[in-house]
């Protein structure tokens, strides 16, 4: 049996009792991050073997893994924040785990963009999940794209880019097109910055900005 166990995305309070009892059963923890895993392992006293687990060894230990719970060993999927596969790695052990008739559950729990999409104040009886842009190479054919989604649209960026997304998005989706950032959600110092692309990417340019970052956009629909 292979799990997937949210994590809390800030607060260590937002985890569930399921979730707990899960983490205390099974043989083994796979975590992107050994060191982020065990504080939250240590904070609810549960003491397992922890395993690395992530985008840069995904495929090298795939295979061994799926051999693993062929055998009879129980697993958990455990990411820094939130809900694994979410932007973060497990596709492709769920999905090799699928065609091998491993059986795989995924637990409820905290995901970034759902509160940051709630309390955005914008629509969301229809949005599009984009996660993180791309880099680079498709960045500005994904801009042209999606500046004619009518749908709310959410991303996800990191501290680094969030200005220059922001004025990019700008430029393709027009300044005046309203957006919610969204940062350290569920933290002591959560803020949710509301506004058009044009005034939010000028507050966020005269500040350091920290923590994970979720960008809610307006889509063309209203």
């Amino acid at each position: 049996m292979l799990y997937l166990v949210p994590s809390p995305i800030g607060n260590l309070q937002d985890i569930t009792l399921r979730a707990l009892e899960v983490l205390k059963q099974v043989d083994v923890i796979l975590a992107e991050d050994t060191r982020n895993s065990a504080r939250l392992l240590n904070h609810y006293q549960i003491q397992k073997p922890l395993t690395p687990y992530h985008q840069h060894n995904e495929h090298k230990v795939l295979q061994h893994l799926v051999d693993q719970l062929k055998q009879g060993k129980t697993m958990a999927v455990l990411t820094d924040a939130g809900t694994p596969g979410i932007s973060d790695p497990a596709f492709l052990l769920v999905r090799e785990c699928i065609r091998q008739e491993v059986k795989v559950e995924c637990l409820p729990g905290a995901t970034a963009f759902v509160p940051a999409l709630v309390n955005s104040g914008l629509p969301i009886n229809r949005f599009c999940f984009e996660g993180f842009l791309p880099l680079k190479k498709g960045r500005q054919t994904m801009f042209r794209k999606l500046a004619t989604e009518e749908r709310t649209m959410v991303f996800y960026e990191s501290p680094m880019r969030l200005v220059k997304t922001l004025e990019e998005m700008a430029q393709y989706f027009g300044g005046e097109r309203l957006c919610c950032v969204s940062r350290e959600l569920t933290k002591m110092f959560e803020e949710n910055k509301r506004g058009s692309l044009a005034e939010v990417a000028a507050y966020f340019k005269q500040k350091t900005v920290k923590g994970e970052i979720v960008i809610v956009v307006q889509g063309t629909g209203e």
